[in-house]
């Protein structure tokens, strides 16, 4: 089988490999095991490879570059008049070679390869809609654009879209779906956290203004400012670097606050194990992987209600759902703080839940998809 990858995932050429973000990456290596040739049509970074990336793991794959585009200026959109035309044909060309067409979603690129698959009903495609597809959420139109064309059955056929959550009214080609990080083999047991230690908080992710890293930081401080022994280690980088950086500076935080940067998959996951709560409030999500990981080892996430989040933590059975209202959220984390019991009970319904999604499961489910 030929598979041809449409991404807007920036790779890195280094030493006749590709690389490219770990996740995403990890992931398509599952896909991979089971297809014989790959054609990958995606922009390239020149970036140094870190430790947030990984490369592919296949012997025959068919590299297409394409120029990354977006149209949120002027001079961008009329960069993009030029190169849209010559992407469009690079994405034709390799769907027209491939016997599997896999698109991921959402993302400029992603909008082209659902024009394109357009003229290719007859060839088998699955699409991976790693956003929110909560119908009922504000999205740019180039996103709401392409969820319609992956949803109508007249457009798009022989499709299955993969999406985070349970929607109401969709039709034949969406497919309820999850991700995963860890194996079945990763199911050794965690030690109970101690409530009467110095509570850990961790951030996991990119430090941009749609994960809204700062809210992490005045929530511990917050916690902090009332007594309690806290500390909060966050991990990622990005363009809030610099004001998380000034914030701690300003309102002495240096010594509960630290900022670990890019680190290994090893790395992160031993946080995990040692922290008590996971902070995420993002704006938008899919299906956060890091909330997934995180109640995988038993860490309580504390969330934003985006996209399937709600679902994942049962409500706020399984974990704090924020309000963005900063003292209720304080208070309900104080509430677990207090209750050593029922601490205890959120963190083991969190492991429990995230178990069932394991690296083993899910590449039982995209063998399925390959077969059809």
């Amino acid at each position: 089988m030929k598979f041809a990858i449409i991404t807007h995932t920036e790779h890195i050429k280094s030493e006749k490999l590709f690389f490219g973000y770990s996740p995403y990456v990890r992931e398509m290596n599952i896909w991979l095991k089971h297809v014989d040739e790959v054609i990958i049509v995606a922009p390239v970074s020149e970036s140094p490879v870190t430790a947030i990336h990984s490369d592919y793991k296949h012997s025959k794959i068919d590299f297409r570059e394409i120029k990354k585009f977006d149209i949120k200026s002027g001079i961008a959109a009329i960069y993009a008049l030029f190169s849209i035309p010559k992407t469009a044909i690079e994405i034709y060309k390799a769907m027209k070679k491939a016997d599997h067409i896999h698109l991921r979603c959402p993302g400029n690129i992603g909008l082209l390869g659902c024009l394109v698959q357009i003229f290719f009903p007859n060839k088998t495609k699955t699409a991976k809609y790693a956003g929110n597809w909560d119908p009922k959420s504000k999205q740019p139109i180039s996103y709401r654009l392409q969820k319609w064309i992956l949803s109508n059955t007249f457009l798009t056929k022989k499709m299955q879209v993969l999406v985070y959550g349970e929607w109401a009214n969709q039709t034949k080609n969406i497919k309820p779906f999850f991700t995963a990080t860890y194996n079945e083999i990763d199911k050794i047991s965690v030690q109970e956290r101690n409530l009467t230690d110095k509570i850990k908080f961790i951030y996991a992710g990119t430090l941009s203004a749609g994960k809204r890293p700062l809210i992490a930081v005045q929530v511990v401080e917050t916690l902090y400012r009332k007594g309690y022994d806290v500390s909060l280690d966050i991990f990622g980088e990005g363009v809030k670097n610099e004001e998380i950086t000034t914030y701690l500076k300003t309102h002495n935080l240096l010594d509960i606050v630290n900022l670990r940067g890019n680190q290994s998959a090893e790395t992160v996951r031993e946080a995990y194990i040692k922290s008590h709560f996971l902070i995420l409030a993002s704006q938008s999500e899919g299906w956060p992987k890091v909330v997934a990981e995180a109640m995988f080892w038993g860490c309580v996430p504390v969330a934003t209600r985006v996209s399937c989040v709600p679902n994942m933590l049962e409500n706020g059975k399984r974990g704090v759902l924020l309000d963005l209202d900063k003292d209720n959220d304080v208070l309900q984390i104080e509430n677990l703080l207090n209750d050593p019991k029922k601490y205890f009970d959120m963190s083991c319904k969190a492991k429990t839940w995230s178990r069932n999604y394991t690296l083993d499961s899910f590449e039982l489910e995209i063998k399925k998809l390959l077969k059809k």
